[in-house]
């Protein structure tokens, strides 16, 4: 039963992946609307209650997902600067990949330095 769920989550998860790439294929913008939505975050949410139930974990969760948001914006800050400036694509991938590190690292550490100041809720 327990393989049975992980894998109805994976091809789920996967076929929201496919179905964005082919609508972006046709429709950049249609397709970068439906990338831009919180999907995973939401069927993480989802999974994560069905399997829990514990809304309070959700709540922390979400909290967290809402802070390490603005370091991945770095990405798409920096990629299409690069592109524009005729950086070769995996070049510039590879740049924006390791910028947007850099400020999850910086993200994460201040997240967990925030976490281990603040009073307890």
């Amino acid at each position: 039963m327990l393989w049975q769920n992980l894998l109805l989550r994976i091809l789920f998860s996967g076929g929201v992946i496919v179905a964005a790439t082919e609508v972006a294929k046709r429709n950049s913008l249609f397709g970068a609307f439906i990338i831009s939505l919180p999907l995973a975050s939401i069927l993480t949410l989802i999974w994560m209650y069905h399997d829990t139930g514990d809304a309070g974990q959700i709540a922390v969760f979400s909290k967290e997902v809402m802070w390490l948001v603005l370091p991945s914006l770095v990405l798409f800050i920096s990629l299409p600067m690069l592109l524009v400036r005729g950086f070769d694509f995996w070049i510039a991938l590879l740049i924006s990949m390791v910028l947007t590190a850099a400020c999850y690292l910086l993200g994460v550490s201040l997240l967990g330095h925030a976490s281990a100041t603040s009073p307890p809720a």
